[in-house]
């Protein structure tokens, strides 16, 4: 099975005739009569996507969508309401109260699959971030557009000039954004940080042609990747809804409903586009945290050994040599033991940055101890090496660590350097820059020691 989906519906037949669309499309569906059990179904069993009736007998549609929204356990889970009723009181009370959609009996086939598709792949890319684990962020779709941190940007695309500034006029009465009409090439050329949260899309865009085209454009581009995508028209064809489901539009709103529908449909894109940009930072957070020493802002042991062994590789392939220093601060559990361990962060961050800046470009430096660090030198001559070594020495010496009670601290380092060599491990060309450093420090610190191997 590719998925759950609990089906909600008090009527029987309805049941029976979704429960066998769904797994002649090798889905699993789950059943449920009233909300009490779709609410007790939806906690244990954490469906993909709920289908959910809005006449219950024990509950309206609505009370059940804000008992979900409220539960951390189902607060992210898509929720389509499938109704029979027109009436537009009922559908804007259900996309307040949280539903991702609102479809209206008869749905045809294709778009109903199309959009099962399209939500549940949207939520398993959210997901794939381990977006709220504990499910907040995604609670309450709702929430009101000035709880975000910065006003949405809203890009306006038609070739229709009149009707894109009709929608740039009307659609901050029901939806508070920066909204701008942006040409067709103008979407396509925006880069770096200057994307739209949405993309509003004429569906007659280009003759009712170019509208699936542009979708397919943005979603290949950096800047637009992310976006929330919605095509608006009076009217689109079944086929054209699901086609432009399938290819990652995240809405479809026609023109002819209540505004304050499309005010409601585009905050629920802005809640849940938002909550999956704070998830791929997080995650982007994550990982940088994992490969940073969070003291001195370097690169740590996990990151610098990974990095060596393919500098290695390269090294391999193309004949060239690299250098490796192991570098250790002198005496420094006496700066510890004087002026205390803040001192020595001090010191260390102080240290940390004049060694970083007197690298050359293309060099890696990372702290993979408390006062020790690891220099990877690419594509370095032994003279070349040695002329960086006794550089940072210097360096270090010239200008003690001046604190900030106004106090200084004289400190220099001692380097062991060493070389790649054919056939050479990346363990031994550390074990050698370590070797090489005790020798340094054996022989009076403040000083460069080439290894052995290499001298």
């Amino acid at each position: 099975m590719t998925g759950k989906i609990l089906i909600v519906d008090d009527v029987a037949t309805n049941r029976i005739v979704l429960k066998v669309k769904l797994e002649a499309a090798f889905y699993a569906a789950l059943l449920a009569p009233n909300g009490a059990q779709a609410l007790q179904i939806a906690a244990t069993e954490q469906p993909d996507l709920i289908l959910l009736d809005l006449n219950l007998p024990d509950m309206t549609g609505s009370d059940v969508l804000r008992q979900l929204r409220e539960a951390p356990a189902t607060a992210a889970i898509p929720v389509i309401i499938l109704s029979g009723t027109h009436d537009a009181t009922a559908r804007m009370e259900a996309l307040a109260a949280g539903a991702d959609d609102f479809l209206t009996k008869p749905v045809a086939n294709e778009v109903l699959m199309a959009r099962l598709r399209n939500l549940m792949r949207q939520q398993r890319s959210t997901n794939s971030y381990d977006l709220a684990t504990d499910g907040h962020m995604l609670a309450g779709l709702a929430e009101p557009p000035g709880l975000f941190g910065q006003p949405a940007r809203i890009g306006l695309i038609s070739d229709r000039p009149e009707l894109a500034l009709r929608w740039r006029r009307e659609f901050p009465l029901v939806f508070p954004g920066t909204y701008t009409v942006l040409s067709l090439e103008q979407a396509l050329s925006e880069t770096g940080t200057d994307g739209q949260d949405i993309y509003l899309i004429d569906t007659d865009l280009a003759g009712g042609k170019g509208a699936l085209h542009l979708v397919s454009d943005l979603r290949s581009r950096g800047p637009s990747r992310h976006a929330a995508i919605c095509l608006m028209g009076q009217s689109i064809d079944p086929d054209r809804v699901a086609i432009a489901y399938d290819i990652g539009t995240n809405d479809v709103i026609l023109t002819n409903v209540a505004a304050q529908e499309i005010g409601l449909r585009l905050q629920t894109l802005l809640t849940r586009k938002r909550a999956a940009d704070r998830a791929r930072a997080s995650v982007s957070d994550g990982l940088r945290m994992a490969m940073i020493d969070p003291l001195t802002g370097l690169y740590n042991r996990r990151y610098a050994l990974p990095y060596l062994s393919r500098v290695a590789e390269t090294a391999a392939e193309d004949g060239s040599v690299y250098a490796v220093m192991v570098v250790d601060l002198d005496r420094f559990k006496s700066v510890n033991d004087r002026y205390g361990h803040a001192t020595g962060d001090q010191v260390l961050v102080e240290i940390a940055q004049r060694l970083s800046i007197n690298l050359r470009a293309g060099d890696m430096i990372a702290r993979i101890g408390g006062e020790e660090f690891l220099a990877v030198l690419p594509n370095t001559t032994h003279q070349e090496a040695r002329v960086v070594a006794e550089r940072l020495c210097s360096r270090i010496k010239e200008t003690p660590v001046r604190l900030d009670d106004g106090a200084s601290v004289p400190v220099t380092i001692s380097i062991g350097l060493s070389f790649s060599r054919i056939a050479q491990s990346v363990a031994d060309i550390i074990d050698e820059a370590d070797q090489a450093l005790l020798r340094s420090k054996s022989s009076g610190r403040d000083r460069v020691t080439i290894s052995l191997s290499a001298a």
